[in-house]
């Protein structure tokens, strides 16, 4: 029997999306945190596998409503930064060969490319970034902040559009981290 690296992508994918409208059905009461804690009915879910399985039919709508869709059941829940954290970062080779791969808060890994994009998103009042990571199907890690500091000890200056900007390499894509 053969093994399959841990560190491979490996994403649990959630069912086929469906079509819907914000009102064609209820609100779950599950909420999820900024640090990536699920909470049901304002409890903390405390067993990890039950908010992964939950995740697994967890999707994001056009209208940026986040669903909870089984075969039998759908409805809305609040998500108040992205329904996933990066809490783990490895960085393989240097320069343009660098690859980055990133585990989330369910033990799910990614690597950052095409598919996966690194991304920094600012507040508009205080310019604190907000860096995410995309893991599945529109749905987003917010990398924590020590994860974000080692990603940016990373970070090598490119010339891009007559400007020098710091980013990171992965797979071949350079992702920039500082505000254009």
């Amino acid at each position: 029997m053969s093994r399959q690296d841990p560190k491979q992508d490996k994403v649990t994918r959630g069912p086929d999306s469906l079509p819907l409208s914000s009102d064609a059905a209820g609100r779950f009461p599950i909420r999820i945190a900024r640090d990536g804690t699920w909470f049901y009915r304002n409890s903390p879910i405390q067993r990890k596998e039950l908010a992964k399985l939950f995740s697994t039919v967890l999707w994001l709508d056009e209208d940026g409503c986040y669903w909870l869709k089984t075969p039998v059941e759908q409805g809305m829940i609040e998500v108040e930064k992205a329904p996933f954290t990066a809490v783990e970062l490895e960085a393989a080779g240097t320069g343009r060969d660098m690859v980055l791969k990133f585990r989330n808060n369910f033990d799910d890994w990614v690597t950052a490319d095409a598919e996966h994009p690194v991304r920094i998103d600012y507040d508009p009042e205080t310019r604190e970034p907000s860096p995410y990571i995309r893991m599945r199907d529109n749905l987003d890690a917010l990398i924590l902040r020590s994860v974000f500091y080692e990603l940016v000890e990373l970070a090598v200056p490119v010339e891009r559009a007559g400007k020098t900007v710091r980013g990171v390499w992965s797979a071949g894509f350079f992702f920039e981290l500082e505000e254009e």
